[in-house]
Formats: structure tokens, C-alpha cells, sequence
């Protein structure tokens, strides 16, 4: 080693002793160390020390990359794009992916899911469910702290998440006053249902617009009556109205985790702002610029911060694919993926064409439908023959092969292949879809317009809406010019709206008469099972049933699924449903299941999730090779 090498590794320590003296009063994590969590871990932790005593040059250069960044008061970073503006970083009132994803990051639930979509333990060690199948109890970690990130950057150590804590969260995704849209979900515990529609509105007066009489309940009664205890500060118990056996992945949702009350009480619809949240994952919120910015930070103070090394994971509010792609190729943005943009559409055959983007671009599929939904309560539509037309209509081989380019799969139905219930290989099932020859789909679009009282679409006015997006202009201009020619008499529009307003506007209890007649969505899976698609989305209750599809028959048979614990006997009931939705009443026209469309810059190794939001404190980047990437 040369004399001035060794210089400046002595000026490197003496920094290094000054910064960790003066570090010396900074909180530290409370689970650390921790009481030697598994003989795995001990494992993994011992190489390390062995290698920096024995290989000191080697450690070194391995670590070089990294000590590059404190040097110049850098954070390790992965920069993205975010697609739109996140609803909520609230767990109890997050619908849609880019909220979900951020919200995964930040807040740890009782179970997690693995790459590949089976259920793991994150915040729960272990769960039984008693012989009955109506009680399952979750035992949980001890070493998971409440982190409070304050306005100038300093991070608080709150103490332990506690079975309490769990109780508190799915209670308030429960009450009434919280309006959560998704605490349909929750409907399987014993009292849910009763705790959270009592008062106004209730789920079935938002979806029907009906006035509903609610006699004088005790609201402080029927929460304590919810299907959910602490046993003590690290056990949690959950009872059941019927046995369900998929129960552990509706433990693994985010309306279903441990929130911290003092934050909320305190700050109000403030709390989950930048400077307010209270948080307990790998990552806590450092930055939302509404309509501008959404950045999130490593927890210090996580129980395995020491193995997570992206330290700041976020970027600018984009809504066009095109101006991230541009960043992409500049070096500006490390991927093209959620919760941004996957290959803009434009670009899809350069880029597979392209030496160096080609060996970065990610195609798999993905378990997600995107589809065209139907106010299936506004007329014309109210009208099934109608709405089968228009989606026998769409030739999807031609705007997979055309238009999307990403080996998408044309659907059929809702659930995508990979669900359990999915009728995905089903092609008897919504084959008015899929036929083998398009023409012969134009002519049964006609016969069924016809049908319903307007020959070729004459005195048809018809409004297609979608979310602001290049991808999505561009998909609704095919549909569009292959409406028109199957329908020439009929008038066609496309709108769009800003991804917030668009979702209020089609909420359930929304005026139908400020509704476009067919609208653009996506539906990915939270958990994989059907009852996540069919029952949480379009039962008559679920305020996620922006399609006002609304049938007795469909809603008893996926209530049914949900809680037959034969398997054969649920793949049967979901078929009956599918074939419902699909052939007898045609509630929504689904169009393709996804890919993943995504591109990752060669320094970046991304560990993916089946289900909405990856693992970013599993990534790592090469930093060093990103720095040289961008000429620093």
C-alpha cells in the first residue's frame, strides 16, 4: 500500500472515530442487538466480522463503492418516477397500486408474501388456526419499533408495535367515520360487517344510492364486538363468522396492520404527512411535494437496517410514460417499473430492437386484468345485450399484437391465470371474447346491438373514460376505431381525468349522471385467490364495485366461496360466478392480463413481488457503476 494511500486511510478513521463520537447520543434501535434471532442469521453475520480481520484489502474494496457516499453527504439512492399522485399513505384508506406500494414499504402487516406469492411471517413469527377453523392466533415479534421521522430528519424511537396496536388498525379500517373502501374485506371476522355499516352510509345505500334506515346503535359496543383481541403485548387473536382457510393473506393487508394511534389522535387527516407519520417498516416517509414529489428514507433504527442498503428510494410526480423514458435513457431514473411507468407503449419495439435497452427490459406475466367496466345501472348500458356487444367488439389480439406489444394474454374473464379460481383455460367461459376468427366476433357484436335496439349503434351517444395516460389514450383510440366500425352509426368520445378525480368519480355512491358509460380500470391481486377478485371487488357491497354490477345470484355464490373449505367445491363456485358475470350479464369487458413491462438499469437487482409494492429494502444497487454511468 502506498505512503499516501496509507495517509489517507488514517484521515478516513480519525473522521470516521469524530462522526461516531459525536453519534454517541443518537437513539438506537431498541431489538438491537437482538437475542439471537435464528442460527441462520448468527451465520450470515459471522463471515463478516471474519472477513474484515483476515481480508482487510479485500473488505475494503468490497465496501469501496459505498463508503464513496458519506464522503460527499450523499445518500445511496434509487431513483424512479412515481405514476400519479397517491391517494393516501393512510393503511386504512389506501386503494389503489401507487399508494399500496409506498404504504408496503413503511408498514409491516402480520404476513407477508414471497416472490413467489406464498404467505411468509413478517411481523407475526408464527399463526395457528384452532380445530373449528374460526379463531386464528398470530404470535409477534418483540424487536419491530414505532419510528417517528420529525419535520428536520431526526428519527424517535416510540417503543414496540404490540398486539394492540393490530386491534386499534383493523378496528378504525372498520369504523364507520374512517370511510375506508376496502373495509369490505374485512367482512369474514365475527361483527365486522355489523360495526362497519352501522349508521350512514352503509355499504349497500353507497352502492345502490338508496336511502337506508339505521336504527340508534351503540358504535363503541359493536367495535368492541369485532372478531379481533390482544391476548397480551404479542399475541393477537382473530375470530371468524365461517372458517377460512386463505385467512393468513388477508393478514398480509395493509388495512389489516398495527397503526399507531397516539399519531393519528394527534395530527388527525394530517398524520401521514412528511414530518407527522409514525411508521414502523424498513422505511419511513421523508418527502411528499403533492403533485410534485414522493420520496422515503431508510428507518435508522429498523431492527435490520444495517442490511439494507438503498437509502432513499423516490423521485418526481410523472404522469407520462414518454418524459420517463426520456430519464430512463439519460441516466436520470434507474427504472422503468412501479410505482412508475413500465415501457411506454411507443417505445416497446425500439427498445426490444435496441442491443443495450433490450438486456435491461423485464417481460413476465404479471396478476392483473386491465378491463373496460360498464355502469351497469346508467342507460343505455343497464342493458347486458348492449354491454356484450361492446366487448365482443374488441378484436384483443390485434391490440396485444399491435398496440401493447408486452405478450399480454387476451382475457376472458376477471381472475388471471396464476389465482387459485381462476377460469383462465376456460375458453367456454366468455368466448363471445375470444373467438378464433374476429370477424365472426364483429358479426355477433352486430347481431346483439341490433338486439338491443340500436342496428349498427344508430342513437347511440357513448362516453369512454379513462385515468390521465399516454398508454391508456393510445389503447382507447384502438378500442374506439374498432367500435366505430363495427357500430358506424354509433357517436363515440373519449374523456380523461386526473387518476384522483377519475376514482371519485366512479365511486359507487357517486351521481351516475356525472359517469362516462364505460370506463378504463386494472384490478391486481392482493393475495392470490379469487375471492380478492370476484367478491372484494364486484360483491354488491364492495365500494370497489365501480361497475354497479349488482346481482343476488353472483353475491351468494362468491359469500359461499369464501368460506367453503372444500377446494374442489370453491373452484366449482367461482366458475358458476365468472360464468355469471362474464356470459349472462357481461358486467365488464376484461381485456387483457398483464406483464410486467419493466425495464432495470444493469446496476440496480431488484427483488420483485407477485403482489403490489417489492421489497426495496431487499434491493441493492452498484453504485459505483451508476456513478460512472452518469460521468461523476
Amino acid at each position: 500500500m502506498s505512503s499516501k494511500k496509507i495517509f489517507l486511510l488514517f484521515v478516513l478513521i480519525t473522521i470516521l472515530s469524530l462522526v461516531a463520537a459525536q453519534c454517541a447520543s443518537a437513539p438506537a434501535p431498541t431489538a438491537a442487538p437482538k437475542a439471537e434471532p435464528t442460527k441462520e442469521e448468527a451465520k450470515k453475520e459471522e463471515p463478516k466480522k471474519e472477513e474484515v480481520k483476515e481480508e482487510p484489502k479485500k473488505e475494503e474494496a468490497k465496501k469501496e463503492p459505498k463508503k464513496e457516499e458519506p464522503k460527499a453527504g450523499e445518500k445511496v439512492t434509487v431513483d424512479t418516477v412515481i405514476g400519479t399522485e397517491p391517494r393516501s399513505f393512510d393503511p386504512s384508506k389506501a386503494t389503489e397500486n401507487t399508494s399500496i406500494y409506498f404504504i408496503r414499504q413503511m408498514f409491516l402487516a402480520l404476513t407477508a408474501f414471497d416472490e413467489k406469492a406464498n404467505v411468509i411471517p413478517s411481523l407475526a413469527t408464527e399463526w395457528k388456526a384452532s380445530a373449528d377453523g374460526l379463531k386464528w392466533t398470530f404470535k409477534m415479534r418483540s424487536d419491530i419499533h414505532w419510528v417517528h421521522r420529525t419535520a428536520d430528519g431526526k428519527y424517535e424511537d416510540l417503543g414496540a408495535v404490540k398486539a394492540q396496536d393490530v386491534v386499534y388498525g383493523v378496528r378504525r379500517t372498520l369504523d364507520p367515520a374512517t370511510a375506508s373502501e376496502y373495509a369490505f374485506v374485512l367482512y369474514l371476522l365475527q361483527g365486522a360487517e355489523e360495526f362497519n355499516t352501522a349508521g350512514a352510509p352503509a355499504a349497500t345505500e353507497a352502492v345502490t344510492n338508496t336511502a337506508v334506515a339505521t336504527p340508534t346503535v351503540d358504535i363503541k359496543q359493536l367495535a368492541e364486538n369485532v372478531g379481533v383481541k390482544a391476548i397480551d403485548d404479542t399475541t393477537v387473536e382473530f375470530t371468524l363468522k365461517q372458517p377460512a382457510g386463505y385467512f393468513p393473506n388477508i393478514a398480509a393487508l395493509w388495512i389489516a396492520s398495527p397503526m399507531p394511534q397516539k399519531a393519528i389522535e394527534q395530527y388527525g387527516e394530517q398524520w401521514t404527512e412528511a414530518g407527522n407519520i409514525v411508521t414502523n417498516g424498513p422505511y419511513t416517509l421523508k418527502e411528499w411535494q403533492h403533485q410534485a414529489a414522493v420520496y422515503i428514507e431508510k428507518n435508522p433504527l429498523w431492527v435490520d437496517a444495517a442490511k439494507v442498503q438503498i437509502d432513499v428510494f423516490g423521485g418526481p410526480i410523472n404522469q407520462e410514460a414518454s418524459t420517463a423514458m426520456a430519464m430512463y435513457e439519460k441516466n436520470d431514473i434507474d427504472v422503468m417499473a412501479d410505482p412508475g411507468w413500465g415501457v411506454p407503449l411507443a417505445d416497446l419495439d425500439r427498445v426490444k430492437g435496441d442491443a443495450t435497452l433490450s438486456k435491461e427490459l423485464t417481460i413476465k406475466p404479471r396478476l392483473c386484468n386491465y378491463y373496460y367496466g360498464f355502469i351497469n345501472t346508467k342507460p343505455p348500458f343497464d342493458n347486458p345485450k348492449l354491454r356484450k356487444a361492446f366487448s365482443a367488439a374488441i378484436d384483443r389480439k390485434s391490440l396485444i399484437k399491435n398496440v401493447t406489444k408486452g405478450e399480454q394474454r387476451p382475457a376472458h374473464s376477471f381472475a388471471p391465470p396464476g389465482i387459485f379460481g381462476t377460469v383462465a383455460d376456460n375458453k367456454e367461459i366468455g368466448a363471445y371474447m375470444v373467438m378464433e376468427n374476429y370477424a365472426d366476433q364483429v358479426k355477433e357484436a352486430q347481431k346483439l346491438i341490433t338486439e338491443a335496439g340500436y342496428p349498427d349503434g344508430a342513437g347511440l351517444n357513448v362516453k369512454l373514460m379513462h385515468n390521465t395516460s399516454e398508454d391508456h389514450a393510445k389503447i382507447a383510440q384502438a378500442i374506439q376505431a374498432m367500435w366505430q366500425e363495427a357500430f358506424p352509426k354509433a357517436k363515440l368520445t373519449i374523456e380523461n381525468q386526473e387518476f384522483k378525480v377519475f376514482l371519485d368519480t366512479l365511486l359507487p355512491g357517486a351521481p351516475d349522471e356525472n359517469k362516462p358509460d364505460i370506463y378504463r380500470m386494472g384490478w391486481c391481486a392482493d393475495y392470490p385467490d379469487s375471492n380478492n377478485w370476484l367478491n372484494d371487488v364486484f360483491n354488491s357491497k364492495s365500494v370497489q364495485n365501480y361497475s354497479k354490477f349488482l346481482n343476488p345470484e353472483f353475491d351468494k355464490l362468491v359469500e359461499q366461496a369464501a368460506f367453503e373449505s372444500d377446494p374442489a367445491k370453491r373452484l366449482k363456485l367461482y366458475e358458476q360466478a365468472e360464468k355469471i358475470m362474464m356470459d349472462d350479464n357481461a358486467a365488464i369487458a376484461p381485456i387483457y392480463y398483464y406483464t410486467y413491462v419493466d425495464m432495470f438499469k444493469p446496476w440496480i437487482k431488484a427483488v420483485r413481488s407477485p403482489m403490489t409494492g417489492d421489497p426495496i429494502d431487499q434491493w441493492t444497487i452498484d453504485i459505483a457503476a451508476k456513478k460512472a454511468a452518469r460521468g461523476k
